[in-house]
This record gives C-alpha cells, structure tokens and sequence, in this order.
C-alpha cells in the first residue's frame, strides 16, 4: 500500500449521494420489467445522469490532490471503488448464466464450459468482450452481465482525466464540452453530422440509447453518452456554478424521478426531450444538489444510507 491511498477524504455532498440512489431506485425496475417485455419510461437515460454526477466528483476529489497523489495512486484508488462491484456482478452472472437460455439469447449453452470460464476471467479484468466472443447472443461487453457495460466506459473516463482531461486548462475544457454537445445533438436528433450513426440504427432513433458493445455504431454511441455528461460535471466541479435552492433534496429528487420516468415520444420529439434532459436537466440538477443544504439529521442520514446502498444493488444486479 502507498501513501496515496489514505489521502484523507474531502466533504461529501450528501444530497448528490441521494440522488445517485434515487437513479438507481428507477433503472432497476427499468432492466427487470424490461425482460417482462414492459418499458419503464426512459431508465436508460440514468446513465447518462450517473456520468455526469462522475465527471463532477472526480473533477471535486481529485483536481488539487495531484501534488500528493501519482497516476498510480489514483488509479489504486478507483479500483478499490469500482472494481470488487464489477467481479461480483460478473460473478452473479456465470452462476445464473445456464438458467437464462431462451429464445432471447440464442448462444448460451452453445460454448464448451471451459470457454465460459475463460470468458468469465476476462471480463473480471474489465476488459471488453469482442463480438467474435459473444457467448449470449447479444454482443455485449461483458456477456455476464451485461448492465456492467457502463462501467466500462466510467473506467475509460478516468483513464482520460489521469492522462490528459486534468491537465486540460478550463477554456479548453469548456471548448471540448460545447463539442461534446454537438455529439449529443448529432445523436439524439439522427443528424448524423459525422457519418458515425449506422443506418441499423433503426430501432433507436432519436434517442441516446446504446453504446454496450464494439459494434462501431455502438462505440459512438457509447463515446457520445460519456462525452459531453462526465466534460460538463468537471466543468461545474471547477467553475464551482453552483445554485442554493431551500429543499434541493425534494425538488432535484423529484425532477430525477420524473426525468426518468417520463414515456418515450414518437420521432424527433423524443430527442428534442433527451437533448434537453442531458444538456441542460441533468446538469442543473447536479448544480442545485451540489449547491443546497441538508437541513435536519433525518435527511443527512438518509441520502447518506440511499448513496451507500445504491453502490451495492446497481453494479452487481444480473442482466435482466
């Protein structure tokens, strides 16, 4: 162990602990009602939430302890965090893998036991499955549980803030988020600007839904969905635009809920709703929970509660 390891932890805001359970509370009633065959309003968009809450906490922890810390040393730090959630998901997904053969996930069954258990060791070293590996039928990243995939670009984010992102001066930071936003716009409004969204794209346009496998669609779409979220959270980590509001809890608590929540639209009106949930909502609702004041023990001890336990039930759950 290394001294940067027990570099002593900064105050934490108890409201955006809250808040990352309150998001989590909807996605996963969203991945299991989703294998009913029943949509959830827009769970996914969660995801996008979560990246900016990332880009805003890193930004926070770990801007002005670079004197003190090494590359090393951070990256010790964020597997501590992040990595023993992905083994265990990984985990639960190879005990139950056998007992989610259907029609839905043609592979499974079809791979010697021994390429599965290879498999399994594979992605426990957060390393994404090729399509040639595909043992599901789905191409995803990670075959045993595939919600893990989100994880993986949150584990590209910090690589980029270590090696690059946190050298960034805040004018050229700001620059490469209004780019990033551009991206989101080119995504969620099929503008196709770049000649990146695939024409198989049929089944999600107008939305930002995707970006779990290596297809190269989906890795733009999954470049996208980090991009401008996890640049805009360092943005307001650093510029510190921050607004007071009395009862941010309640009132942010809410709009997550109902951001969430809210049924898909037909056409482009879908993503003219999901440009302006992920441009503006969501970085305004980090800004006002990052702002606001707890009042009362009740309320600190239960977004303090709500953020611990979101860590626990959101990584490790099984594909739905």
């Amino acid at each position: 162990m290394t001294k940067e390891l027990f570099l002593p932890s900064k105050p934490r805001y108890d409201i955006l602990d809250g808040l990352r359970d309150v998001t989590a509370l909807v996605i996963l009633p969203y991945h299991v009602l989703e294998g009913c065959g029943v949509v959830l309003g827009r769970g996914y968009l969660g995801v996008d939430f979560f990246y900016v809450l990332s880009g805003f906490v890193i930004g926070y922890a770990y801007d002005d302890r670079w004197g003190r810390m090494n590359v090393g040393g951070f990256f010790k730090r964020r597997i501590i965090r992040l990595h023993p959630m992905v083994i265990m998901g990984t985990a639960i997904g190879l005990a139950l893998y056998y007992f989610q053969t259907s029609d839905a996930l043609p592979l499974i069954g079809q791979r010697p036991w021994w390429v599965v258990l290879l498999l399994f060791f594979y992605c426990c070293l957060m390393l994404p499955m090729p399509n040639a590996w595909d043992i599901r039928g789905w191409q995803d990243t990670n075959s045993f549980n595939g919600n893990i995939w989100s994880l993986y670009w949150e584990y590209l984010a910090n690589i980029c803030y270590a090696f690059f992102l946190r050298f960034v001066p805040t004018i050229v930071l700001a620059a490469l988020t209004v780019v990033a936003a551009v991206a989101t716009l080119d995504l969620t409004l099929n503008l196709n600007l770049f000649g990146l969204i695939s024409e198989s794209r049929v089944g999600a346009p107008y939305t930002v839904n995707g970006g779990w496998s290596l297809a190269p669609s989906e890795l733009y779409v999954g470049t996208v969905r980090l991009g401008y979220p996890f640049l805009v959270g360092m943005m307001l980590s650093r510029t510190k635009r921050l607004v007071r509001m009395k009862g941010g809890f309640v009132w942010t608590a809410l709009l997550v809920a109902a951001l969430l929540l809210m049924p898909a639209f037909e056409g482009i009106a879908n993503g003219v709703y999901e440009a302006f949930a992920i441009l503006v909502v969501m970085p305004l609702i980090v800004s006002i929970g990052a702002g606001s004041q707890l009042t009362g023990r009740k309320y600190n001890a239960a977004c303090k509660f709500l953020g611990d336990l979101s860590y626990r039930y959101t990584s490790p759950t099984c594909q739905w």
